[in-house]
């Protein structure tokens, strides 16, 4: 169950801000994909795509922690890493719960986690 609400349709609103506009940006295009997997659960190439920019947007966002020495670090990649990991494992076409976890994972990542590291980047 998810702690914060899942908007519907699943896009990414003002409620979701981190106050990077790099961040931001890429949260969007994070949601984009997870919308669009969700929307043809059997394209493989939705699902590249997806992990594509998963992978693209981790590696900014840790990189922009480890500049600043940002505390939570470790804690913040393991979470990244096992989102990786378990997304890689899935193949298409995906199921309702392959579509609900990346969708709450999103979400809870977001609004559980990310906010953590707003204005010490």
């Amino acid at each position: 169950m998810s702690d914060f609400k899942i908007p519907e349709p699943y896009i990414w609103d003002e409620s979701f801000r981190v106050f990077y506009d790099n961040l931001d940006e890429e949260h969007k295009n994070l949601f984009k994909g997870i919308f669009n997997v969700a929307g043809d659960r059997g394209s493989q190439t939705n699902y590249d795509s997806l992990l594509k920019v998963v992978k693209h947007h981790f590696a900014d966002e840790e990189g922009m922690m480890s500049k600043a020495n940002y505390g939570g670090f470790a804690g913040h990649k393991a979470a990244h890493d096992d989102f990786v990991d378990k997304l890689s494992g899935l193949k298409t076409p995906l199921s309702d719960g392959d579509v609900n976890y990346a969708k709450e994972w999103l979400v809870n990542h977001i609004k559980g986690i990310d906010f953590k590291y707003k204005k010490q980047l």
